[in-house]
């Protein structure tokens, strides 16, 4: 099972009520943490997520409501016992960034490792049992959105592997996607699973104007994950200006790619109940969700 939380649903600077935007996924007690601005920790430990499990952190960019909570995220982790190595991906300059940030902690009880991911193409890697897509954004800063799949292992069929003669002891190989020997013969896994399932994927995009590239990265999301910087349709000089969006233009992209459902976040702090404006998103994109902070859902 796939774990999601909003822990924080802000823009710009945390407010009483509403913390900054970030999104917590766990999976098998491993967890991906995308961006951590100031309090982040704290949103954490409110909405429930469990701050040792985070393996990774994938940065949007360097925008201090997106990096600001790294160091004291860091130092709790330190003193939540981690050992285990931690994985940070950003776009190009993390490395500038970590150097800065990581001044402020320089005594730690884990390696850190990062990536530079390109902020002109889509570039791919392997985090917390997820396979991730980085993607370009269009904001004032280079920035990324992030694909986050979970390729789920085909449903194995007893009856086939009993029809072939196969021991039980062999299935559990089988099923993890390795051929085994039997009796002289090779046995594929497709020779005993119903087929490849459709993988689980959550698309998670901030502090940008609405893409073309965006709408692939979300293509057939089960759960995106978009901002919702202004919720009315009046303030569309602000969003472009800005390099934000509005709630029914992500609403749009929701649509085009196919997305099963739109949490929307990342809310103006000149925005104080984003909810009243729910229903211009919904009119274009019937299952849209004004988020709030501590959002969960499970796949």
């Amino acid at each position: 099972m796939i774990d999601i939380t909003l822990p924080g649903t802000g823009g710009m600077q945390p407010l009483p009520g509403r913390w900054l935007t970030c999104c917590f996924i766990e999976l098998a007690g491993r967890a991906l943490l995308i961006d951590c601005g100031e309090g982040t920790q704290i949103a954490l430990q409110q909405a429930g997520c469990k701050l040792s499990r985070i393996d990774a952190i994938c940065i949007t960019h360097y925008h201090a409501d997106h990096v600001a909570g790294l160091p004291g995220l860091l130092l709790t982790l330190g003193n939540c016992a981690k050992t285990t190595p931690l994985h940070i991906a950003g776009p190009k300059g993390l490395r500038t960034v970590l150097q800065g940030l990581l001044v402020l902690c320089p005594h730690l009880p884990y390696e850190i490792y990062f990536s530079e991911l390109p902020a002109d193409k889509p570039s791919q890697l392997s985090l917390c049992g997820f396979e991730v897509t980085a993607a370009p954004l269009q904001h004032a800063v280079e920035c990324l959105g992030y694909a986050v799949e979970y390729r789920r292992k085909p449903v194995f069929n007893p009856q086939k592997a009993e029809a072939l003669g196969i021991p039980r002891a062999h299935w559990r190989t089988l099923h993890a996607g390795m051929s085994i020997r039997h009796e002289g013969r090779e046995v594929t896994p497709e020779m005993v699973t119903d087929g490849a399932r459709a993988p689980y994927k959550i698309a998670y995009c901030t502090d940008t104007r609405p893409t073309g590239g965006i709408v692939s990265l979300a293509k057939n999301a089960d759960l995106f994950i978009c901002e919702g910087m202004y919720g009315d349709d009046d303030e569309a000089e602000n969003a472009v200006s800005k390099r934000h969006m509005l709630f029914s233009e992500a609403a749009s992209l929701a649509r085009q790619a196919g997305a099963k459902e739109l949490w929307l976040t990342h809310f103006s702090p000149a925005m104080p109940l984003p909810a009243q404006f729910a229903e211009n998103a919904r009119r274009v994109f019937a299952n849209s969700v004004v988020a709030c902070d501590g959002q969960r859902k499970s796949l």
